[in-house]
């Protein structure tokens, strides 16, 4: 954690950001921006988009610096309220000091869990990752190695509600922001998931909608495909088809049998994983309906 907090305190103490999603009118990027100078704060990355000017959806990403912020964040948030009102906003400041806190999820294959690790450990993904859960033990040295709790906490179709209820418990005593199913391979029921809305992040080995479900690169090599890809999206109740946050994909031919896809496969999964998660925790995603605007 430590590369982590000092970046923190030096550099994003008095960083903020706010995502607006909200009908479009004329004016919204102006009032904004007028109401973010008369509380002395200084604008430094915006990205805006609009679904369609005419009666479409606006949605923007404002990143500001402002003096003391911790000191003002109550009153900011107060004072928008107003503003928020009369563009019929959906709204969200968040702090860069303030880490989210994550849990992640894994089962017997490790390399999603190994990149996010890695990219943790270098200061470039800004989280603080309470805890590791998984229903196989194998990464148990590994994780604890580097001072993250670990729990094992065996799962099967016939004791998941049991299963479940502790690993909410968990979440809710670790006030866990964002869990990442980083190649756990269990079905989460929809208890689960309603327990945590647009808060869970799932990778998936296809890029979909092509092969939902299990055993994906199996089904793409007997379909003969010249493209095989991964997909992190977030989990709804709906199997596999969340709102999509990133894709990637490789080209593949007949030579490739199905370990060479999976062994292709498990490249794409770490960095589109990587991909959504790190864009997660810098809020520059914003979900609408089933999809997502991404701000980059």
């Amino acid at each position: 954690m430590s590369n982590i907090t000092d970046k923190i305190t030096f550099q994003s103490k008095n960083r903020g950001r706010l995502l607006v999603k909200c009908p479009d009118q004329p004016g919204i990027v102006a009032a904004i921006s007028n109401f973010l100078f008369e509380h002395h704060s200084n604008i430094v990355e915006s990205h805006q988009y609009s679904m369609d000017p005419k009666g479409g959806t606006f949605f923007i990403r404002i990143e500001f610096d402002c003096e003391n912020l911790e000191e003002h964040a109550a009153s900011l948030e107060k004072d928008f309220e107003k503003l928020a009102e009369s563009f019929s906003m959906e709204w969200n400041f968040t702090y860069v000091h303030k880490l989210k806190k994550t849990a992640i999820f894994v089962s017997k294959e490790l390399h999603c869990l190994l990149e996010l690790l890695w990219e943790w450990q270098s200061g470039d993904l800004m989280t603080d990752i309470a805890l590791v859960v998984s229903n196989h033990e194998e990464a148990r040295d590994i994780v604890e190695a580097l001072g993250i709790p670990f729990y094992y906490i065996p799962a099967n179709k016939d004791i998941r509600q049991e299963v479940e209820e502790k690993q909410i418990q968990l979440l809710k005593d670790h006030q866990i922001d964002l869990i990442i199913l980083a190649r756990y391979m269990q079905i989460l029921t929809p208890h689960f998931v309603e327990q945590f809305p647009k808060q869970i992040i799932n990778i998936h080995h296809s890029f979909l909608p092509a092969f939902i479900g299990a055993r994906p690169y199996e089904r793409a090599y007997e379909r003969g495909v010249k493209l095989i890809g991964a997909t992190s999206h977030y989990v709804t109740n709906d199997l596999d088809e969340g709102p999509i946050i990133e894709q990637d994909i490789a080209r593949v031919n007949h030579r490739d049998q199905v370990q060479d896809l999976k062994k292709i496969g498990r490249s794409i999964e770490r960095r589109v994983l990587a991909k959504a998660v790190k864009w997660h925790l810098e809020d520059r995603v914003i979900v609408h309906g089933n999809k997502t605007v991404v701000f980059q």
